[in-house]
């Protein structure tokens, strides 16, 4: 095992109370899920890095050959991954090749359940799996149950009388809130003041034709 993975398993064991207190064979089954990776960014625990971590190394210059110690760092992208499981995005930060990974293996819940937890170095990448894990198990305990057409003709027309119902709340709502007066007012002024102005057009006609009927 490798200095992290001892220091993993450190921590693991003093937080279950120590070694005494496993079961025959659970350390070596816990020794599978501990990355075995020496060098892991402190960052690369907020994200999902693929095993692409910081790496060291020398730049030679083309005169002399002079050796300078230097770094490479990872090319990190803050990324919204879509999960099918979790039904939204999740804003993660991943590497390039991280990405390519999980495009190849369609999708981040497809990557997170291939990926073995040895591959999986970093604690953020090891806390999702876990988590899709057990929402995958979940589901599969679940009963599906299928609608006939009418059923859900039913349910649609119910779901959109509701949200007709929601926008009519909101309205009637922000009405009272601006002190404007209800819909139902508006609509008999309205016709009201259509109403006026035809009774007084049909008065001005009789006048109008009362002079020409006593000169014919």
């Amino acid at each position: 095992m490798a200095f992290r993975s001892r220091e993993m398993m450190k921590k693991i064991l003093n937080k279950i109370g120590g070694e005494q207190k496993l079961a025959p064979g659970v350390k070596e089954e816990l020794k599978k899920y501990v990355p075995d990776r020496k060098i892991v960014m402190g960052r690369a625990h907020r994200g999902l890095y693929a095993g692409k971590h910081i790496q060291f190394g020398n730049r030679v210059s083309e005169d002399g050959g002079n050796k300078t110690r230097r770094s490479w760092k990872p090319n990190v992208q803050a990324k919204r991954l879509f999960s099918y499981i979790l039904d939204r995005h999740i804003r993660v930060k991943v590497t390039t090749h991280a990405l390519r990974s999980i495009d190849k293996a369609g999708g981040i819940d497809e990557y997170l359940l291939k990926t073995p937890y040895q591959k999986m170095d970093t604690e953020m990448g090891i806390q999702w799996k876990t988590k899709i894990e057990k929402m995958y198990s979940d589901l599969r305990d679940m009963e599906v149950v299928f609608f006939s057409p009418e059923s859900e003709e039913k349910i649609e027309e119910e779901f959109n009388q509701l949200k007709l119902e929601k926008k009519a709340f909101r309205r009637e709502a922000r009405r009272k809130m601006y002190g404007l007066p209800p819909k139902q007012d508006l609509i008999k002024e309205a016709k009201e003041d259509k109403r006026e102005p035809s009774t007084e057009d049909s008065s001005s006609h009789a006048d109008f034709h009362e002079p020409m009927v006593a000169t014919a």
